[in-house]
């Protein structure tokens, strides 16, 4: 679920991978009731006296972001009103906080090497149709949780990072998010490995700036700064699978001024399901983007508003996570063998023991001890429901679907001792006739994982911008953006609308469309 939180002194901002079940409580706040943590906009000319404001009311720069004019200080909170009275300052806000926010067939050999499996997403935007010849011209800066630089689907790609303070270093991942991520971008061609990007043969450029440690937040000021490292970097597309609630005017003009330089920056739209607008996404000089099914329908998890812009694959991504991280789950049920979804961070392991009805798993039940808990998906977290069957003596779980569909699922960092898979609505049903029966859960260790979320489809986009601007660098940011728009797969209400924004990015429709017509067509 995409994770937004609130508080008298800063939002959240989080990577976006959704799941089931409530939000996880957001971290402390660096702030105190006594404080905040703001960051203060001067103008014109006005920095040496705003600064000396700050100063005389006892507060502290913490960063200078001479980039955009503005500092990032703490201060008196009693002191917050008396500084956006003063005649040097712009403005004054909180420093929010940022936070990390299915199908595949293997390779026949055309155009992909066997041995490999091609994410349903790969075909959706056309990436197929449309080689990376040419695209060791174009770098895309990835701001995330990192990357597993010595994964077997990623290392063979030109990739080079920085990271921020306190995260750890920019090559390796503790949340497994931006390794996905850079999977779907450029997971390489490399024969009975894996799978597939969308710029497969490791001729693109991968930034990667780590903002995102092991508890999966980052403030507003710490994703400006990593935005502004992307353009310093020579980046052409920023990609975002992150986003918070409360809008930022330091943030905005960031994004603004890279735009003016050249810059596409992408973010996705939020997993909350609703009308509420996420940041970065929301910002005029800032994509939009929407998740959809391997059957072109958006996700129920999307976020929908005016500024979505464009959509990608997003349910059942099947991309890298660092190695040995990821989950293939197994299940048999008496005699009947089903096939489940993952749930991701369980432990690698197997268990048999009798089937017991769990139900929605949201209180410890000392009747399941020894058993394999069959709960139900929904009002809380799937974290919560595994650790209550834990908690309960449970040894095993199988999380099963409020919806007919299957899915995959996250336990969101929790630690777990015991192997757990998802199951489909349809399955629960069956499940529910063979309580009793004997059950076995068999998680094994892999490389790869699925994911839902906007933060999925993200980085489809991000990436066919990449594709296709490298056959045409001499175009502008601002002109492939908007060929991605008129060359989208329209999709839901004629024209753009809050749930599809133009459509399903297409990859060969927009290089088609600038061949035929010019960068300014």
């Amino acid at each position: 679920m995409f994770q937004s939180t609130k508080n008298t002194i800063a939002a959240a901002v989080t990577v976006l991978i959704a799941t089931a079940g409530a939000a996880h409580a957001a971290p402390a706040a660096a702030s105190t009731d006594d404080t905040a943590r703001v960051i203060v906009g001067f103008k014109a000319g006005g920095k040496q006296n705003g600064k000396a404001a700050i100063a005389a009311a006892k507060g502290n720069v913490k960063v200078d972001m001479d980039d955009i004019n503005a500092s990032v200080a703490e201060v008196p909170a009693k002191a917050v009103n008396d500084l956006r009275n003063n005649p040097h300052i712009e403005f004054v806000e909180n420093d929010g906080k940022r936070y990390l926010t299915a199908l595949a067939t293997p390779s026949t050999g055309t155009p992909y090497k066997t041995g490999q499996q091609v994410p349903y997403g790969i075909a959706m935007v056309q990436a197929d149709q449309l080689p990376d010849t040419y695209a060791g011209n174009r770098t895309v800066c990835i701001i995330d949780s990192g990357i597993d630089l010595a994964h077997e689907d990623l290392s063979g790609n030109h990739v080079t990072g920085q990271t921020n303070p306190g995260t750890g270093a920019w090559n390796t991942d503790e949340n497994h998010h931006g390794t996905h991520v850079a999977g779907t971008i450029a997971a390489l061609n490399n024969a009975g490995k894996g799978v597939v990007g969308v710029n497969a043969n490791g001729k693109l450029n991968l930034h990667i700036i780590k903002v995102f440690g092991a508890d999966g937040w980052a403030y507003t000021s710490t994703l400006i700064a990593a935005a502004n490292k992307c353009g310093a970097a020579g980046a052409n597309v920023i990609s975002m699978s992150l986003g918070g609630d409360e809008r930022s005017q330091a943030e905005e003009r960031a994004f603004d001024g890279l735009a003016k330089r050249g810059v596409l920056s992408i973010a996705a739209a939020g997993n909350d399901g609703n009308n509420t607008q996420s940041y970065p996404a929301g910002y005029p000089s800032v994509m939009s983007v929407a998740a959809l099914d391997e059957n072109k329908v958006v996700a129920n998890f999307s976020q929908f508003t005016d500024k979505v812009e464009i959509a990608g694959p997003g349910v059942g991504v099947l991309s890298t996570v660092p190695m040995g991280s990821g989950r293939e789950s197994a299940l048999k049920v008496g005699a009947t063998t089903y096939a489940p979804g993952g749930m991701d961070g369980s432990p690698a392991a197997s268990v048999t023991a009798p089937l017991a009805d769990f139900g929605l798993g949201d209180a410890t039940n000392a009747a399941v001890a020894g058993k394999v808990c069959l709960i139900k998906r929904g009002s809380i977290a799937f974290s919560v429901k595994v650790a209550n069957c834990q908690a309960s003596g449970g040894v095993g779980a199988v999380v099963y679907n409020n919806a007919p569909e299957g899915f995959a699922g996250t336990l969101g960092g929790a630690a777990s001792s015991i192997p757990s898979v998802t199951a489909s609505g349809t399955e629960g049903a069956t499940l529910q006739a063979q309580l009793g029966q004997s059950a076995t859960v068999n998680v094994t260790a892999t490389n790869y994982a699925y994911f839902n979320g906007t933060s999925m489809a993200t980085p489809h986009v991000s990436a066919v911008a990449a594709l296709v601007w490298s056959y045409f660098p001499n175009c502008s940011a601002a002109q492939i953006r908007s060929t991605l728009g008129k060359t989208a797969l329209d999709l839901g209400a004629p024209g753009r609308d809050a749930y599809y924004g133009y459509g399903l990015v297409q990859a060969k429709a927009a290089y088609d469309r600038i061949r035929a017509n010019g960068c300014n067509n």
